[in-house]
């Protein structure tokens, strides 16, 4: 119920995911770019290292030249032991160098992955509710994670690369210094073999992109079909076999395409490949005429045979540093995407702080709210399980209209009215959950859009219909409203909300582990314990949303009476379909078609003989006097948490 109006506009506006362009976002190197300068100093030395790495690479080679002629030519013993152990050396410090280098580069890619983590994962924590009832969870944690560990290790082996792109320029000037004649024929080679790298280089970043998107729907249906609602409906309705279709199907495509991205990636290594074997085989060719010829010595025709392996590595290496730029560049832009969208609540910066330690008035002027459409909070690719087609810029209707009311502190408000008629998206803007699209929503006596989110939070207490528990124990859930909290704190907000006996009860008491979104507990369990929560927090406003809706009779009166104290001296709003809540309002706003319908107390309004009164008759009347239908005993699954000893 709580969503109910937000999801209802999401699906009149159309669901789906449009396709993604595989092309990569104007200005995404730029911005790539900025990530970097921090890390500058850290890039300052992984050049310097990488160029004295490069310079031993043509050193090398300048030695084995003189090995040659000035040692085995000349039978010169003593130049060859000492130039051997000179090369010796110089390889010994060439693999400490590669090294550092590895330790560098991985300390930069894990640095810029970090902060892009965090900005991203900040950045969705602005972002509206709205935004969540449309995003498949597993597919945004997909971006947020796997993308970002995609991104981290190919940004490593690329600045690895970098190396690679040094050597090229060194021992290309060094092929020339030896013979100009052969460089020549390596640089006419070099550019044959670069038409193939555009293209294969084009059909890798397609598929990468082809794959993180695969990936991310397969994590999605994964993680909505495996947790433990997902997967008691697939067992109930017993659609293993369709399920398992859906899955091979994602699979073989994902299969699909990580082979073409493995052919396309090793094509470029083979093209590199190719072109060191032709280059080598005409130095030989060329360069041996050369010695016979006595233009040089046979040393440098090992040297130029050399610098030819230490050439085309790199340029391997480089063509490797291609699939890697593209992996990181289309990593970026997927990130870059999420944070572009705006979040549509903002705190001012020069937020006022609201006093909490008094109950203040709440007051609706003027107010009307629609819930924003799928391309004002959302992503056509973070949707991509969706069936159906997606209608960009459909405006979802007005779900309040120009509803004014006034809740004077310190007083309980009821809310009733029919199902969808806004009750629960008025209690979403008193936490500012949402703005209003017009009016104002104040709390005491201010705008809620000039108050800090710290002060507001800590005003405003929520306890909702549907109560979520985190997979952790009871403890830590309670005190997520209140870190700070004291064991004998924890106890006393149990013991008001009615469940410190089945606690106690349990083998590990507080300690017990409720499990998935609390599924080991029943529903009038985990409804007990968001108000313990609730307690445990002492809001100065309390908004309950359906907040006795799973109790049985015995464990709602229980729980009223803990609420009954709970609210005293708070300004109360609470949603209620039960007359033993609604008896007790200091007022009752009856909401229809998101407006105010009525008001006044319980007798007022039977006496105006309205909407109230019919939906008196029609619920409250047949419900046994005090409005409590009959439900169950809200012990189901303790006999097992018990025996299970609270794991």
């Amino acid at each position: 119920m709580v969503m109910m109006p937000s999801i209802g506009g999401a699906l009149r506006a159309g669901g789906g995911a449009d396709p993604e362009p595989s092309r990569i976002s104007p200005g995404t190197s730029r911005r790539v770019i900025a990530y970097l300068r921090p890390h500058s100093g850290k890039i300052a030395v992984f050049v310097v290292v990488a160029v004295l790495e490069s310079l031993i690479v043509v050193a090398t080679p300048l030695l084995l030249k003189q090995i040659v002629d000035e040692g085995i030519l000349k039978h010169d013993s003593k130049t060859v032991t000492l130039l051997a152990c000179l090369t010796a050396g110089l390889a010994v410090l060439d693999a400490l160098l590669q090294l550092a280098l590895a330790y560098i580069a991985g300390a930069i890619g894990q640095g810029v992955s970090y902060d892009l983590r965090i900005r991203a994962i900040g950045h969705v924590q602005r972002l509206p509710v709205a935004f969540f009832t449309r995003t498949q969870t597993g597919v945004l944690v997909g971006r947020l994670h796997t993308d970002l560990i995609m991104t981290q290790q190919a940004f490593s082996q690329l600045l690895m690369a970098v190396t690679g792109a040094v050597s090229v320029v060194l021992v290309m000037a060094e092929l020339f210094y030896l013979s100009w004649l052969v460089a020549l024929i390596t640089l006419v080679l070099i550019p044959l073999f670069l038409i193939p790298w555009v293209y294969v280089g084009r059909v890798i970043q397609r598929h990468t992109r082809q794959s993180m998107e695969v990936n991310a729907g397969l994590a999605g249906l994964l993680q909505e079909r495996f947790n433990v609602q997902g997967a008691m409906l697939s067992k109930l309705f017993g659609r293993p076999h369709e399920e398992m279709a859906e899955y091979e199907d994602r699979s073989r495509k994902l299969r699909r395409i990580g082979v073409n991205v493995v052919v396309f990636s090793r094509m470029a290594f083979i093209i590199m490949a190719l072109m060191a074997s032709l280059a080598t085989a005409l130095t030989y060719g060329v360069g041996g005429g050369l010695v016979l010829s006595g233009t040089f010595q046979l040393g440098t025709l090992v040297a130029l045979a050399t610098l030819l392996g230490r050439l085309f590595g790199p340029i391997t290496q480089l063509s490797g540093m291609q699939a890697n730029a593209v992996i990181v560049l289309v990593s970026f832009d997927r990130i870059f995407e999420l944070l572009d969208l705006k979040p549509l609540i903002e705190e001012r910066s020069d937020a006022v702080v609201l006093r909490s330690d008094t109950a203040p008035e709440i007051e609706f002027e003027d107010v009307s709210f629609r819930y924003p459409g799928a391309d004002e909070v959302s992503l056509p690719s973070l949707e991509q399980n969706v069936r159906g087609g997606r209608e960009p810029g459909e405006a979802t209707p007005e779900v309040l209209r120009h509803v004014s009311l006034h809740a004077p502190a310190g007083t309980l408000t009821a809310l009733v009215g029919p199902s969808g008629a806004g009750k629960s998206t008025l209690t979403h803007l008193v936490s500012r959950l949402y703005d209003p699209t017009s009016g104002t929503v104040r709390v005491g006596g201010l705008d809620l859009r000039d108050l800090s989110f710290a002060s507001l939070h800590e005003t405003v207490g929520v306890v909702s219909q549907d109560t979520y528990l985190f997979h952790d124990t009871i403890r830590e859930n309670l005190r997520y409203a209140r870190p700070s909290a004291m064991e004998d704190e924890v106890i006393e907000a149990c013991k008001g909300a009615q469940i410190w006996d089945l606690i106690e009860s349990l083998p590990r008491g507080l300690d017990t582990v409720v499990g998935d979104r609390g599924y080991r507990l029943s529903g009038g369990e985990k409804q007990r314990l968001a108000i313990a929560r609730l307690l445990l927090k002492a809001p100065s406003v309390v908004v309950l949303d359906e907040a006795t809706a799973h109790l049985d009779s015995e464990s709602e009166a229980a729980v009223q009476r803990a609420l009954r104290t709970a609210l005293r001296d708070r300004t109360s709003l609470v949603i209620a379909h039960r007359l033993s809540t609604i008896r007790e309002a200091d007022q009752i706003v009856v909401i229809d078609d998101g407006g105010v319908r009525e008001r006044g107390t319980h007798e007022e309004l039977l006496a105006e003989g309205g909407l109230y009164a019919e939906l008196y008759h029609t619920q409250f009347a047949n419900s046994g006097g005090d409005g409590a239908a009959p439900e169950g005993d809200g012990a189901g699954p303790v006999p097992q948490m018990a025996a299970e000893g609270g794991r």
